[in-house]
């Protein structure tokens, strides 16, 4: 197991002008709404590059619905409108995404026959990380803006989380889920004041939530959190007691992945969840300026090689000890998740083939 350990966490003239106007050929319509979305001609290349990989591994993207995807994972172009509610079986058809993150259950929980649809458009080996609703993981009530307006009196109950969260999550992909995350949001001062109280606080709604593994046996409960502070041993040791896992955050607002992985060596063995959210250049509070940057999403624009050799050496370690390993990728990792994740699949075989 020490060994495991070691290895796991250690310039042209002009043109001539034409003699007549020549009109330019009018774009493309997107299709319909009603469209059955389907997915590109599978490339031979990443389907032998998916054939090297673990099977305890399943990467995918944050959410589905961009149109700047045809030719990487749809076969043509389409609304977003119809990719938000179709696109899902065209995208699990890739043969390197094999989860999704439900990142729209943090803004409106989803029901259990909203779940269900999901489920019933993926293959039975794919798997789900679904965030929980803000209404439970942020301890402030925000407006449209995002400023905070009042205190959330259900921040971290173990009722909502059940009854909003959790059961419906359970009641409709079934054995589907593969992580169940809890996305904490940067938590106010006065309670990050009492750090005993608040991590006894969240390990009492993880306590209270029903075993996963009798319905989803891949299943895990994970906990993301954005204030550093909590990466500390109580906060290990509560996940460690409850039964649950920390899930890495890649983006500025939380140290680099060297820097998270004591909270994974102390919850070792384990099966790793990690959600690569932002490119650090784009800093703390980044988010739009990436998604101004990078629209359509059709390329990556800024790599991140050293972040993506330090994940694909954890993913190793991880699947090749025999645990599982939940990766999602937004766009805004570096320009275009799909394409992030064919690099980040090719660093992992090449570490696998050492």
């Amino acid at each position: 197991m020490a060994d495991v350990q070691d290895s796991l966490f250690s310039d042209l003239p002009d043109l001539p002008r034409p003699t007549e106007e020549v009109d330019a050929p009018a774009p493309s319509p997107k299709k319909s709404r009603g469209a059955t979305v389907k997915p590109v001609a599978p490339d031979a290349g990443l389907v032998a590059l998916a054939a090297e990989l673990p099977p305890q591994l399943r990467l995918g993207t944050s959410s589905w619905s961009y149109p700047g995807w045809a030719g990487l994972v749809w076969d043509g172009d389409y609304a977003e409108a119809v990719l938000s509610k179709n696109g899902l079986s065209a995208l699990a058809q890739h043969p390197l995404l094999r989860t999704v993150s439900l990142d729209r259950n943090f803004y409106r929980a989803l029901t259990a026959s909203q779940y269900a649809r999901y489920a019933a458009m993926v293959p039975d080996d794919f798997r789900f990380v679904v965030k929980a609703p803000s209404l439970v993981t942020d301890a402030t009530v925000r407006d449209e803006s995002g400023r905070g307006t009042q205190t959330n009196p259900v921040f971290l109950s173990h009722e909502i989380a059940l009854q909003e969260f959790v059961q419906p999550a359970l009641d409709g992909l079934g054995h589907r889920i593969g992580a169940l995350v809890f996305q904490l949001s940067p938590i106010p001062a006065h309670l990050l004041a009492d750090q005993p109280a608040l991590i006894a606080r969240i390990g009492a709604m993880l306590a209270a939530m029903p075993d996963l593994k009798p319905t989803a046996p891949d299943a895990v409960l994970a906990v993301e959190v954005r204030d550093p502070q909590l990466l500390c041993p109580a906060f290990a040791d509560m996940l460690r007691s409850v039964g649950a896992t920390f899930c890495m955050g890649l983006h500025a607002k939380m140290p680099p992945i060297e820097d998270q992985l004591p909270m994974l060596r102390a919850l070792w063995p384990g099966p790793l969840v990690c959600r690569w959210n932002l490119h650090r250049r784009h800093g703390r509070f980044g988010y739009e300026d990436a998604e101004k940057l990078y629209g359509p999403f059709d390329k990556v624009l800024d790599p991140d090689p050293e972040t993506r050799a330090a994940l694909a050496k954890v993913i190793a370690g991880t699947t090749g000890a025999g645990q599982n390993a939940f990766v999602t990728v937004s766009n805004n990792a570096e320009g275009c998740a799909p394409l992030t994740i064919a690099s980040l699949a090719q660093d992992i075989a090449d570490r696998m083939c050492r």
